[in-house]
């Protein structure tokens, strides 16, 4: 089993590392909506499009739920 933590999370429990499935999970260290983003304690930038910069330089494209109409 691997360490699912962020590196240096004060948290209790500790919020999911940027590489978990999970890991929008983690707690909001600094947030601006006036610029639509928040970052998150495991080092992900995430935008209020549902789009994500991981620590690593990788982008997760937005991916809003759908729902049937």
């Amino acid at each position: 089993m691997t360490d699912q933590r962020a590196p240096s999370c004060p948290h209790q429990p500790p919020c999911p590392r940027h590489d978990a499935l999970d890991r929008e999970a983690a707690r909001t260290v600094a947030a601006h909506p006036e610029q639509g983003w928040s970052l998150l304690c495991n080092g992900i930038v995430v935008f209020e499009d549902t789009g994500e910069l991981l620590p690593d330089g990788r982008v997760i494209a937005p991916h809003r739920p759908t729902t049937a109409a």
